[in-house]
């Protein structure tokens, strides 16, 4: 947005999905890309069956997800060691800077709503490939 322009309400349809840097697919959404926001961005997510994202972290924004539909597993911390599974209804925070990995071990998809502090969706994000082998699968 220039400065010129005055901010204004926008209505994002999710029809185009975009690779994310940690190796899953997500719908366009609200974003700096998309509608100019400044201090949000919130995407929808679906982990196909048997798909699990790339080890990463968000540096310095954290992150919100509500999962509408099935179940993924999550592993968090230093090395990987912690789990978590979040089903359908239940939300889930990663604070700034945490190591995670999901996946989904189920046989249908599942599929959350993620928003971060972050207007950029995919500037933060930092992949650590020396923690993929940490989790089986």
């Amino acid at each position: 947005m220039d400065g010129k322009s005055k901010p204004t309400c926008h209505i994002v349809k999710p029809h185009h999905t975009y690779a994310g840097k940690q190796g899953l697919d997500y719908f366009e959404g609200i974003a700096a890309e998309t509608v100019g926001s400044t201090g949000i961005c919130m995407h929808i997510l679906t982990i196909p069956p048997g798909m699990r994202a790339k080890a990463h972290l968000h540096e310095a924004h954290e992150t919100a997800i509500y999962m509408l539909s099935g179940e993924a597993h999550t592993w968090y911390g230093e090395r990987l060691q912690e789990h978590v599974v979040v089903h359908a209804g239940e939300l889930f925070y990663i604070p700034a800077g945490v190591p995670h990995l999901p996946a989904n071990l189920s046989n249908t998809p599942c599929t959350a709503i993620i928003a971060r502090t972050d207007p950029n969706e995919q500037e933060s994000v930092v992949l650590l490939p020396e923690l993929d082998g940490l989790v089986p699968g």
